[in-house]
């Protein structure tokens, strides 16, 4: 034999050696993987169903007062400031499901001397605990070129509740929330969505150490983030938590801090960049224009349907693969010229027109006033009877609305309806 062909030979079995090394070790990787998928899909089990499902009923009805305890601006352009919030009754608070929200009524002065009442939700922004809660809110400016004023309840948050105040406050609420389950877990927060996530990641870190979490916290730079050192000792001390700052438009001194920054936008090629292969339960709560990149590019990745949860500010229309509510009833309600949509208190009848956005829109745009909050489903201010007739909901309420009822910022007429508005 010569030198050739037994070289020949030695390269031949070393490379057929790494193949099957490296074909067991996929093959291990991938039962594996198949394993912790049917873990989370069976495992999860009906007793933290059952307690997430218990955790959904409001602890409380109607308002309750809380005295503002501390106030703390969080970012250095103090756009964004935490609110601790205690009982006044000095009761203990039951807890809730990590990346719920209190819903505020708010009396606000006006410019002639009276007030104007607003319902307004926040996320809470810390985990569960029994003597108090947390918000952290951003002052939300004017629109640029736009007539339009400030927020008035974030502006009346910043510029007029102060610590002493006494707020009054719904119990937690909503559907958006971390499960219980041991599955991996993907948070995403983008500007002011970050405060649902720091619920969720303190609670898991408390309550399920050994959980893998991974967080992307997307601004346009450091002067607008939140809690940084705080972030940053805890992926210090947990080695399952992943923490991953996304600068968008970094000042030139950011980058050179290194350590957890990314210069970019979150998108799914960063997640592909970033991510082992697990069958991870990606969370987001940020501006639509976030959802309506992200969730689509997630659904062609092949993240599952169910898989997929996310919170957006203020109404959002996120196009899924998988509508899950009446879509058909819908789109025949944009379609069909033929429904007639009474008012009764009003005393109009009117011919619903196919486009517009909610039922709430359509009666506030013919002079049919009605009361309303967060327009999203949430606050459950625009909650009126249906005296005949059905809906469908463009999206599901995080407000279950009473039997006979629903909630105008979030249905359409399914068929003709007559409302006690």
């Amino acid at each position: 034999m010569t030198s050739f062909l037994l070289l020949l030979w030695i390269v031949s079995a070393v490379a057929l050696q790494v193949t099957i090394y490296f074909g067991i070790s996929f093959w291990q990787h991938w039962r594996e993987y198949q394993g912790l998928q049917r873990k989370v899909a069976g495992e999860s089990g009906a007793a933290d169903m059952a307690t997430d499902a218990g955790a959904l009923t409001p602890a409380w009805s109607g308002f309750r007062n809380f005295r503002v305890g501390r106030k703390v601006f969080e970012d250095s352009l103090e756009s964004i400031c935490s609110f601790y919030l205690i009982p006044e009754d000095g009761q203990a608070l039951p807890p809730f499901l990590p990346g719920q929200f209190l819903t505020f009524r708010l009396d606000i002065p006006t410019a002639d001397g009276r007030s104007e009442q607003l319902v307004r939700c926040y996320s809470l922004s810390d985990a569960p605990r029994s003597d108090g809660y947390r918000v952290s809110i951003k002052r939300a400016p004017a629109p640029a070129s736009s007539s339009l004023p400030p927020g008035k309840s974030s502006s009346y948050f910043h510029d007029h509740v102060q610590v002493g105040s006494v707020l009054q406050v719904r119990a937690p609420s909503g559907h958006f929330y971390l499960s219980r389950s041991d599955a991996p877990v993907v948070l995403i927060g983008g500007g002011i969505g970050i405060t649902p996530m720091l619920s969720m990641l303190n609670w898991c870190l408390l309550e399920q150490p050994g959980r893998e979490v991974w967080l992307f916290y997307g601004v346009r730079d450091s002067r607008e983030l939140v809690m940084t050192s705080h972030l940053m000792a805890l992926a210090a001390a947990h080695p399952n938590f992943h923490f991953v700052q996304c600068l968008s438009q970094p000042l030139p001194t950011d980058l050179s801090e290194g350590g957890y920054f990314h210069q970019g936008r979150i998108d799914v090629e960063l997640l592909r960049l970033k991510l082992p292969l697990k069958p991870f339960h990606f969370y987001i709560c940020g501006p639509t224009a976030l959802l309506e990149s992200l969730v689509p590019a997630l659904e062609d990745w092949g993240i599952p349907d169910g898989r997929i949860h996310f919170e957006a500010f203020g109404p959002s229309s996120i196009v899924r693969k998988h509508a899950h509510f009446a879509s058909a009833a819908v789109a025949s309600a944009d379609a069909d010229t033929d429904i007639v949509v009474s008012f009764a208190r009003s005393g109009k009848q009117l011919a619903w027109q196919p486009g517009a956005q909610s039922l709430l829109d359509f009666a506030e745009a013919n002079g049919i006033s009605v009361n309303s909050g967060c327009r999203a489903g949430g606050c459950g201010s625009c909650q009126v009877r249906i005296d005949a007739g059905e809906v469908a909901y463009r999206q599901a309420p995080d407000f279950d609305p009473e039997p006979g009822t629903c909630l105008l910022c979030v249905c359409l007429p399914k068929t003709s309806v007559t409302l006690e508005a």
